[in-house]
């Protein structure tokens, strides 16, 4: 009974808690207009979807549905223009989600094998993913796997922010969690979707909250005992408590991506161009220069 009690409260701060944490101001200027912004009061990005259940003398003209990330602090949103002698007259609603729940993934990207280049790696078939969501597991999810000793490197394999770090335990407000495993890293990515690296540690305490990492850089080693590392890509759904797993292709030879077999031992290669991909010109400049040195 308290096991089943523990996860309905964790999934119910998961996806609904969270919401406290932003708090939407709006005023009016002297024209009558008003001007809507968020406070965020986490440490990380959260992603709101605001939508009206009834609005007059003025017409939102944000695309629909409308979402928006909105970083630690504040964040201004829109601004609903007067259109009659009467002032505007509005009732709003907002959820608050961890990711992007309208995020346009796209199903071919290129991940890094998150493995030191030159190295062999073997995939593994991971079988559950208990304690990622308290004593539960999603409906359906899926995850990737490879196997690894402790202490080795583990690299980003795609560009992200750092929005949770975890250690051998948990501490702090739950409702500040994104799952509930230990000994991980969780990224937020440029489509808006999650990675969380299970049995990864930072042992040198090198990571921050908000810190960008690319591709190929190192995030931190496997955690003493563990034989794999688990990779998960995941976003929250707008209308669904259910959260929405990503197969990721991960790149296996110089211009080939796949989905890995765990038949199969790859030879880890991080090619200049899939490392750049998603880089602006001066981190191309600053991050490509630097790898290439190092070769």
């Amino acid at each position: 009974m308290y096991k089943i009690l523990f996860f309905l409260i964790f999934v119910f701060l998961f996806l609904k808690n969270s919401a406290q944490l932003v708090e939407i101001q709006y005023d009016y200027n002297n024209v009558g207009d008003y001007i809507f912004g968020a406070n965020n009061y986490a440490k990380t990005p959260l992603f709101i979807n605001l939508f009206f259940t009834n609005i007059e003398n003025t017409t939102f003209k944000e695309p629909l549905p409308y979402v928006k990330k909105v970083e630690p602090g504040f964040t201004g949103l829109f601004t609903l223009f007067r259109e009659q002698e009467n002032a505007p007259q509005f009732i709003f609603d907002i959820k608050t989600f961890r990711s992007n729940p309208v995020a346009r993934v796209n199903l071919d990207f290129p991940y890094l094998v998150p493995f030191a280049p030159g190295t062999m790696v073997k995939p593994v078939d991971i079988k559950n993913i208990a304690g990622f969501w308290g004593d539960e597991s999603p409906k359906s999810w899926k995850a990737t796997g490879f196997s690894a000793k402790p202490g080795d490197a583990v690299y980003a394999a795609r560009q992200g922010q750092i929005v949770e770090i975890t250690g051998e335990s948990r501490s702090g407000d739950p409702k500040l969690w994104y799952h509930t495993w230990t000994n991980s890293v969780t990224l937020l990515q440029p489509d808006g979707t999650l990675i969380t690296y299970k049995n990864v540690i930072d042992k040198d305490n090198k990571l921050v909250l908000n810190q960008k990492i690319q591709p190929g850089e190192i995030l931190g080693e496997v955690a003493p005992d563990s034989t794999e590392i688990v990779l998960m890509i995941y976003h929250n759904t707008l209308n669904s408590s259910d959260l929405q797993f990503i197969i990721p292709l991960f790149v296996t030879s110089p211009g080939k991506t796949e989905i890995v077999n765990s038949a199969l031992n790859i030879e880890v290669v991080h090619p200049v161009e899939i490392v750049g991909l998603e880089m602006t010109k001066k981190e191309q400049k600053k991050f490509l220069n630097d790898s290439e040195r190092k070769r």
